[in-house]
């Protein structure tokens, strides 16, 4: 919408750190949760709060908090919940970053228990009197293994547990992950809502339907008097303001900018990677994973839950490391790079570089081997990307 005061049809940056007030009782009131209104940019910035009512608005959402990083929004979602005892439930094939964070979290008295399928009665097993929440990615990054969000959902409730999604992936355009029953839906806003690969940033949207029980999240209590918003108050003014982790005016004002052709972005993604992921599955020497194909496992469950879209993420499997570089090193179009989501086609070795620290066990759980090569799919011409992925494939073997 464009700006009312000017008519501006951009989203106006408001580069400043701190806002004046008409009288001394109002920015008291601001500061007392009493009144809307903007302090210091660590907490609110005019820029970034529209920004999260677009994305809140995108979800179905009761309200949004934007964060620097999606990192920083994945830690913020968590910790403004669990304490010292607690466990989180998560599935196992997760993005190497948020695996890293979790196994952090053991150092600050919380354990994670991981199930490494995403079955539903899996989660149900392993549950204790001190899980605190499940985790879940809506497909996983790179093991593109696809979470039944409803179930879960429902199995989190019956037993007063919220659902946190990891969209990154996926985005709104396909799955609003809150209308499917979880309760926090978190994105790095960095991947496909930005699409320039320009600018880093991450987002919380908070549902509106899970009752926060003060007493199962002690956290909560201070802010009682949100009702089922207690969630979202606490994380501006706990989380948000005392990490200190909030996003540049700058970064949100790229971002918006991406978001306003998110769906096209998506939709012609989303067409290539079907397009490449059939044209690679034609070689019989290499091994492709992508939920759009047939006879993959999840097939099913991604084209109902996702619309009949299968996300913008292949990988690729050549039996060996030296193929796998040898394919990278084919390409001419694709460029190698640790992102996903861009608007160009990025390719990555994980297991030399984003998963280099992690375990044995971790990569084994998140589908990482030595001659898997992951892509994300961009909206060029498709015919130019099956000439460079054919010409390259032809040159491994």
């Amino acid at each position: 919408m464009p700006d009312k005061a000017t008519g501006a049809t951009t989203l106006p940056i408001y580069q400043t750190a701190a806002y004046n007030q008409n009288s001394a009782e109002d920015l008291e009131k601001i500061f007392s949760l009493r009144k809307l209104g903007f302090t210091y940019s660590r907490i609110g910035n005019p820029t970034t709060a529209t920004f999260e009512r677009r994305i809140s608005d995108l979800e179905r959402g009761a309200g949004a908090v934007a964060f620097s990083s999606g990192m920083a929004a994945i830690s913020a979602a968590i910790m403004n919940i669990v304490e010292v005892g607690d466990e989180i439930i998560s599935s196992a094939g997760l993005f190497c970053g948020t695996s890293d964070l979790l196994r952090e979290l053991k150092s600050f008295g919380i354990n994670v228990r991981y199930v490494t399928d995403n079955r539903v009665e899996n989660f149900a097993e392993i549950m204790t009197s001190k899980t605190k929440l499940f985790y879940v990615e809506t497909i996983g990054n790179p093991k593109l293994d696809v979470a039944d969000i409803s179930s879960l959902a429902e199995l989190a409730h019956e037993n007063n547990l919220p659902l946190l999604v990891d969209s990154t992936v996926t985005t709104p355009y396909l799955v609003r992950p809150l209308e499917l029953g979880a309760d926090v839906v978190i994105h790095s806003t960095s991947k496909m809502i930005n699409g320039g690969g320009n600018s880093i940033g991450g987002i919380v949207v908070v549902g509106k339907n899970f009752r926060w029980d003060v007493e199962k999240f002690p956290k909560l209590a201070e802010f009682k008097s949100f009702g089922a918003m207690k969630y979202l108050a606490r994380l501006r003014a706990k989380v948000l303001a005392n990490f200190g982790s909030c996003p540049s005016p700058f970064n949100i004002f790229l971002t918006n900018v991406g978001l306003d052709t998110l769906a096209l972005r998506m939709e012609r993604s989303c067409q290539n990677a079907l397009t490449l992921a059939s044209f690679c599955a034609e070689n019989k020497n290499v091994e492709v994973n992508y939920p759009g194909l047939k006879n993959n496992f999840y097939h099913e469950l991604a084209k109902s839950q996702f619309g009949n879209r299968f996300g913008t993420i292949l990988t690729l499997k050549f039996g060996t490391k030296e193929k796998a570089f040898g394919f990278l090193n084919s390409l001419r179009f694709a460029l190698k790079a640790s992102n996903i989501g861009d608007a160009r086609t990025l390719v990555i070795h994980p297991a030399s570089t984003i998963y280099l620290h992690s375990s044995e066990t971790e990569k084994l759980n998140a589908g990482v081997t030595d001659d898997l090569v992951r892509v994300s799919v961009g909206i060029e011409y498709i015919v130019d990307l099956l000439d460079d992925f054919g010409l390259a494939l032809s040159k491994t073997w």
